[in-house]
């Protein structure tokens, strides 16, 4: 869980109580004191909604990366996505809210939401002596 949900905090040095009432903030020191001893340059990280799709943290050292526009229908968030080259260069694609509401929206676990279609071929409607 605290690996998880940790959020980064530019008002604390070190660690701190998190708002979301699960796990903790920490502080750019903790974020340097990891990558120094895990002989690291960067940390990429999710599961926290940022307004314009990825956000640097830390000197650049710590990246936050959120892949759904306009969450749940209730942020007017962008969503990021970053690719990493063969030379190690990230490089970010933003994708924008879309101007249309949201035909479902989240409310709960598959509420509102239509079934999921079978994998493969669908089978065919026959009828004896391949009568239709």
């Amino acid at each position: 869980c605290d690996l998880l949900w940790s959020d980064p905090d530019k008002e604390v040095q070190g660690w701190g109580e998190n708002d979301r009432g699960v796990s903790f903030t920490f502080g750019a020191d903790v974020v340097s004191k990891f990558l120094n001893r895990h002989d690291l340059d960067l940390i990429c990280r999710a599961h926290q909604v940022v307004e314009d799709g990825y956000e640097f943290f830390a000197k650049r050292q710590l990246v936050t990366l959120f892949s759904a526009p306009n969450y749940c229908g209730e942020f007017d968030n962008a969503g990021g996505m970053m690719s990493v080259d063969e030379s190690l260069m990230c490089s970010f694609q933003i994708l924008k809210p879309s101007e249309k509401k949201a035909k479902y929206q989240y409310g709960g676990l598959n509420s509102g939401r239509p079934v999921t279609p079978p994998r493969g071929p669908q089978p065919q409607n026959k009828t004896k002596n391949n009568k239709n």
